[in-house]
């Protein structure tokens, strides 16, 4: 970790921080190591029952720091670490720091104001909901350089609009202001305070089952896509986890007595 990407908790609900305003947290290649890192810390954390991704500044992320460009004038080394794929991964160092998101269990929420560029963009998509302010401006700023979105769009982006606005975005990079952005499926909903309601919202989800809070986002993931039948399969098999287990007794045992629910 480093002083640029920070982790902060309060109980159960863990805050992911860009915290580079200076630079309206602009993302060195140190800070997608670290992200990624956060990400796999948050994974490994049973107790974590909630993440918000936030920032300090004005700005959510302002994109790729061009230092990354600048500072490695011959592409050959940024085009191996394309390639580079761990064991067991699916994602490269470029699309780890977005993706990790969707891959743990908890769900991630994201607080965006100001500038939310190209790699900005990219991360706050890995959230499951995206809270913005008003002064949100959101871009897929990558063909600005001559480049596509190469940090995990292909796999959040086609959920969220349709093909042609999907293409529309990418070949322009124009700015969508924080109104068309929740009108077109880009944010969740517009928020006077974004933050403050993510950690609301945060605090809310954390008080609910867990055990049921992660079947549910693992059910809006895998089913998305999957035919009718896998995911009607899908549906029954999380709920057959779930139903007659201890925290989801004390789910109804809490609403019945009428006092907060107290789970494992």
């Amino acid at each position: 970790m480093t002083d640029t990407v920070l982790i902060q908790r309060n109980g159960p609900v863990a805050e992911i921080v860009l915290n580079r305003p200076d630079k309206r947290n602009a993302l060195s290649l140190a800070m997608f190591d670290a992200l990624s890192e956060a990400g796999r810390t948050i994974a490994a954390d049973r107790a974590i029952r909630a993440v918000i991704l936030r920032a300090e500044g004005p700005d959510f992320c302002s994109g790729i720091d061009t230092a990354v460009f600048t500072a490695n004038p011959d592409p050959a080394a940024l085009i191996a670490r394309l390639h580079e794929v761990p064991e067991g991964e699916t994602a490269n160092p470029f699309q780890k720091p977005c993706t990790v998101w969707q891959e743990i269990d908890v769900p991630v929420i994201a607080a965006l104001s100001g500038a939310v560029f190209g790699a900005g963009l990219q991360l706050a998509l890995g959230a499951d909901i995206r809270l913005a302010a008003a002064d949100a401006r959101l871009s897929v700023m990558e063909i600005t350089w001559g480049l596509i979105p190469d940090m995990g769009i292909a796999t959040t982006l086609p959920r969220l609009v349709r093909a042609d606005i999907a293409k529309e975005l990418l070949f322009t990079g124009r700015k969508v202001a924080a109104d068309e952005a929740a009108h077109i499926g880009l944010v969740t909903r517009l928020a006077v305070d974004p933050l403050a309601e993510a950690r609301a919202l945060a605090q809310d989800i954390a008080g609910r089952n867990p055990d049921a809070i992660r079947r549910d986002k693992r059910l809006m993931n895998d089913a998305w896509l999957a035919s009718r039948t896998a995911a009607l399969r899908l549906e029954a098999e999380l709920q057959a986890e779930v139903i007659g287990r201890p925290n989801q007794v004390e789910a109804v045992m809490a609403r019945m007595q009428k006092r907060p629910p107290r789970f494992r």
